[in-house]
């Protein structure tokens, strides 16, 4: 007898529609189970998983020929999610459900050995797809998927716990609530953080390095001593950043839900990503990789901050595969039978010492590095990448009265409020521009678009000249200076760049300046 199933894969972050086709058989000897259509690893272990799940819900499967098929043939099947369909392929072909019935539903879940449901990855992606098909009544899948999938509308997403429940719902013996969720509870609860600029000692500098880098989206390096504040700094800048919108809380999500990172029960990423990679981590890891490729930490960070702690530490080949998605906002991964896209925007804020031992700056304890071991330690980090960084900061160490000073500074909700009003400018202004892929903040401006909005007086074209010649800039970092001080400007709710806003991006080119002892 024959079954079908209609199932789903993934493919990136995109889900994609996968025909189970069971057919099972009656045999004497030698009974065999075989499934075909570019099974993975996982599976081609769900036959055991399946045939237990089967038998433990108190369906006896006689002495049998089973096939399984999944179609697309040419595209490679990974994960556990098709064991669910398998196993209901296989009870209607004992006559336990209707076959006509399974064709109502996309179906998705992994099976435990006693006929339980186990969550699976992509649910939302999952969700999305079922909804662009329309030829479904809804999704049957595990219920720890449920509040997820359910974010893309309430009605259609049917979460179930065990195998022989779902064969109940299809024979209409028993009935499943439909999943919902308030989408408007979900980011009250999830938008509050542990922590908050107030607690951060002096540093004022630095925190009006940060709120530049945050009202225009502009990628920021900490450069100060071991026990400065960075890490501190840099944990706190993700509570100064406007709030995720659902559209960009969808995408977060789905790129979490791929990467199994979600956490059970769980509906919606509602607060923008923080990721710290350690700097062991290897280029496969930052940016993505394997067999199947999965996302890396850069994608993890969409919509969110990505944090390199230490950076000259890092593997050479590490950080410079951050140069696509700092310039490009995504991630291209290609292997010799698939090339996936991963969305990859996100602002980095990088910390380093001045030296390799940490002193350079410290007005306290003396550095004894030599001008050539500086300048190999800062050398580790390439110009090009350098260069994608548009601030780079200095944060000095605390004296003492600063450490112990009572008042609290300023609270990351006011900072926030004045980031968000900046940003909306921002959006007004880029509004009517005509482009395959819109901006949304002064970062992501193009050469055009700095011709455009960042026009300067002749003074501020002479401060300007001046500083590249000194420094010897680059053109990709004289935009940069130029976007930063339209990001100025803007905080400053000026129309035009004067010269104290290029002045001021100016100094956030610290890098750029020669080794001084």
């Amino acid at each position: 007898m024959l079954a079908k199933i209609t199932s789903a894969g993934l493919l990136g972050i995109d889900a994609y529609k996968v025909d189970v086709e069971v057919d099972m058989v009656r045999s004497g000897v030698n009974p065999f189970f075989t499934t075909v259509g570019l099974p993975a690893g996982a599976v081609k272990e769900s036959k055991d998983r399946v045939l237990a799940a089967v038998k433990n819900s108190g369906v006896p499967i006689p002495v049998s020929n089973i096939t399984v098929n999944l179609a697309p043939a040419d595209i490679r099947k990974e994960g556990a999610a098709y064991d669910v369909p398998i196993a209901l392929g296989i009870l209607a072909c004992r006559g336990v459900i209707p076959p006509e019935v399974l064709q109502d539903y996309l179906i998705v879940g992994e099976v435990s050995l006693d006929g339980a449901l186990r969550p699976v990855r992509g649910a939302l992606s999952i969700a999305a797809l079922v909804q662009e098909l329309g030829d479904y009544k809804g999704l049957i899948l595990p219920a720890q998927n449920a509040a997820e999938a359910a974010i893309h509308g309430e009605g259609f997403v049917y979460p179930a716990t065990s195998l022989m429940q779902i064969a109940g719902f299809l024979n209409g013996e028993e009935e499943i609530e439909p999943a919902k969720v308030d989408v408007e509870e979900i980011f009250s609860k999830e938008m509050v953080w542990g922590v908050d600029f107030s607690e951060v000692k002096g540093q004022e500098h630095a925190k009006r390095a940060l709120e530049v880098a945050a009202a225009g989206g502009h990628n920021i390096l900490l450069i100060g001593p071991p026990g400065t504040g960075k890490t501190m700094l840099a944990k706190r800048f993700p509570t100064i950043l406007p709030s995720l919108s659902l559209e960009e809380a969808l995408e977060t999500t789905r790129i979490h839900s791929v990467a199994g990172m979600m956490d059970e029960g769980k509906a919606l990423v509602a607060t923008r990503p923080y990721r710290s990679p350690h700097h062991t981590i290897s280029d496969a890891g930052l940016i993505g990789g394997g067999q199947i490729p999965r996302p890396g930490e850069v994608s993890l960070a969409h919509n969110g901050v990505l944090f390199l702690d230490e950076l000259p530490e890092f593997q050479r080949n590490v950080l410079e595969v951050l140069r696509q998605p700092l310039e490009d906002g995504r991630v291209v991964i290609s292997r010799a039978k698939v090339t996936i896209p991963y969305p990859a925007r996100f602002t980095l804020v990088a910390a380093m010492n001045p030296c390799p031992c940490g002193n350079l700056t410290d007005p306290v304890n003396v550095c004894r590095c030599t001008p050539p071991q500086i300048q190999r330690y800062r050398a580790r980090i390439s110009g090009p990448l350098l260069d994608r960084i548009d601030i780079h900061i200095e944060v000095p160490k605390l004296r003492f009265d600063e450490i112990r000073r009572r008042e609290p500074g300023e609270k990351s909700a006011d900072i926030r409020r004045r980031v968000v009003r900046t940003r909306e400018v921002q959006l007004t202004r880029f509004k009517a521009l005509k482009r395959k892929h819109p901006i949304y903040s002064n970062a992501q401006m193009g050469a055009r678009e700095v011709r455009s909005f960042c026009d300067i007086s002749p003074d501020s074209e002479h401060l300007l000249k001046t500083a590249m010649e000194r420094f010897g800039l680059s053109a990709r970092a004289h935009d940069k200076i130029l976007k930063v001080a339209r990001t100025i400007a803007d905080l400053d709710a000026s129309e035009h760049i004067k010269p104290q806003h290029i002045s001021e991006a100016i100094q956030y080119r610290s890098l750029d300046r020669k080794v001084e002892l």
